[in-house]
């Protein structure tokens, strides 16, 4: 494969040529980190986030024979104010793209149909209690988000671990780009999402980043100061975080 490769501080980004490319080199570390961690652990707990940004990883992720009947899956964060069913829904897009596909252990959903974001917040702190989390799958925002974790409520020694945020204009804007939403007025204004330090205890990190739109927020992660400025470049102080790009996310890079 033709992959290129940068470390800053302690994170190692991969850039590879093409999204499928990209996909594919994800899925194998994540494969092979899922089975060195199965041999330490009866089960494990794997964070999840949804996004186009994610088709192609989660795609290779399934062709891999690993043992899911151990591995809890749960998911990163979810709007607040949209139908069950609709699918912008971050949980019904994971539902399609890997978690009716593959035989979980157990899956966690954010959404509780009629709960207030309080109650869910309450409910998923409870859910992380019992089962921390050891990998996470995330991607990164245009303005550097991690999760729904904006610049404008990150906070890298978070007291919470599920919190209500407010999501500001770019992220909106952003899921407009991705054409989840026909116009940024139908992008719901609140969310839920799981916080930085929650993630940040995991025992590895891959951040699968694809995308010509997400070039400045690649660029800012390695190379900006850490800060919540840019929530991403907390990756640098993670002691096993991967970050794989394709050429379009790279393109500000120097490589």
């Amino acid at each position: 494969m033709n992959i290129k490769e940068i470390k800053k501080e302690a994170l190692l980004a991969r850039i590879c040529a093409t999204r499928q490319i990209m996909g594919e080199d994800a899925a194998q570390a994540a494969a092979e980190s899922i089975n060195q961690l199965l041999k330490e652990k009866e089960e494990i707990n794997i964070l999840f986030a949804a996004a186009p940004s994610q088709n192609e990883f989660l795609a290779a992720l399934q062709k891999y024979a690993l043992p899911w009947n151990r591995i809890h899956a749960l998911h990163m964060d979810e709007y607040i104010g949209l139908q069950a069913d609709a699918p912008q829904r971050f949980g019904n897009y994971l539902k399609e793209h890997i978690f009716a596909a593959l035989p979980f252990k157990s899956i966690h959903y954010l959404y509780i149909e009629g709960a207030s974001p309080e109650n869910i917040c309450a409910h998923y702190e409870e859910v992380l209690q019992k089962h921390p989390i050891d990998i996470v799958f995330m991607g990164i925002g245009e303005n550097g988000h991690i999760a729904f974790n904006d610049p404008h409520v990150a906070l890298f020694d978070d007291p919470q671990q599920v919190k209500v945020v407010l999501l500001d204009e770019v992220c909106r804007t952003q899921q407009v780009h991705d054409g989840c939403f026909s116009s940024l007025e139908k992008v719901p204004q609140q969310a839920v999402t799981i916080t930085i330090p929650v993630m940040m205890k995991a025992t590895r990190i891959f951040c699968i980043v694809p995308g010509k739109p997400k070039a400045n927020a690649v660029k800012e992660t390695l190379y900006g100061p850490v800060s919540t400025t840019c929530p991403a470049s907390i990756l640098r102080t993670h002691p096993h975080a991967t970050l794989y790009c394709d050429r379009d996310s790279a393109s500000l890079l120097s490589i």
